[in-house]
C-alpha cells in the first residue's frame, strides 16, 4: 500500500477520518449562537484556534453534513452575527456532548443538556453559567470554502468580552488543574490534559 496519496484518490470520509485521527487532540470551541427570532442554540466544534490576538480573534469551522446543509450555528451567525465561545473543561464533557445532538431549529440545546443561561454584556446571545471561560464575540468574517458535503466555513469571531471565574484565571495565569481541559480525538474519544511535559523555548 503507497504512503503518498494525492488528493483526489481521497474521499472527504476518509479526509475527515485522517485529518480527526491525526490532528488531534483538538481544543474545543463550545459554541451558543441566537437566531433572529430568539431561539438560542448551542453546539461543539473542534476544529478550533486562536487566529489573532490584537485585535483578539478566534477561528472555528462548522461543516457542512452529508447532505450539503449548514449547521445552525452558521445561519445564526449570520442573521444575529455574535457569537459566544466556552471553554467547557472535563466536569462539562457531558452536557457538551449532548449538545452536539442533531436537534430541529426551533429545540434549544441549552434546555436539551440541561445548562442554564447568563447573559454576557450586552451581547444578545447567552451564555452557558456553567462554563468557567467564556469569549463573547461579534462576527469578522465567514469564509466558505464551498457547498459540498463536509465543506468547511471558517469562523473569524472578534472577542469583545470575556468570562473567567478566578478560580480559573488569576489575572494572568489560567490553572489547568482546575479548569481540566480536554481536548478531541478522533470517533468518541477526548484526551485529558493530565499527563504534561515541558521543554524550554530556544532564545
Amino acid at each position: 500500500m503507497s504512503s503518498t496519496f494525492t488528493i483526489e484518490e481521497l474521499n472527504s470520509g476518509l479526509i475527515y477520518r485522517l485529518f480527526s485521527g491525526a490532528i488531534a487532540p483538538r481544543p474545543i470551541a463550545w459554541v451558543s449562537t441566537i437566531s433572529a427570532a430568539g431561539i438560542a442554540n448551542l453546539a461543539p466544534f473542534s476544529f478550533f484556534n486562536v487566529a489573532s490576538v490584537d485585535p483578539p480573534v478566534l477561528a472555528f469551522s462548522p461543516l457542512l453534513n452529508a447532505e450539503g446543509v449548514a449547521k445552525h450555528t452558521l445561519s445564526n451567525l449570520k442573521e444575529v452575527g455574535e457569537c459566544i465561545i466556552h471553554i467547557g473543561g472535563e466536569s462539562l464533557v457531558s452536557p457538551l456532548n449532548d449538545s452536539s445532538a442533531s436537534l430541529p431549529a426551533e429545540a434549544d440545546e441549552f434546555e436539551h443538556a440541561g445548562l442554564t443561561k447568563a447573559s454576557l454584556g450586552d451581547l444578545r446571545v447567552p451564555r452557558v453559567l456553567e462554563a468557567p471561560i467564556a469569549f463573547g464575540c461579534k462576527l469578522h468574517d465567514i469564509v466558505h470554502f464551498g457547498n459540498r458535503p463536509m465543506a468547511g466555513n471558517l469562523v473569524l469571531a472578534e472577542v469583545v468580552v470575556i468570562h473567567a471565574e478566578p478560580k480559573i484565571w488569576d489575572g494572568r495565569y489560567v490553572n489547568n488543574d482546575t479548569l481540566r481541559p480536554v481536548g478531541r480525538m478522533a470517533g468518541s474519544d477526548y484526551a485529558r490534559t493530565t499527563d504534561l511535559f515541558a521543554l524550554k523555548r530556544p532564545g
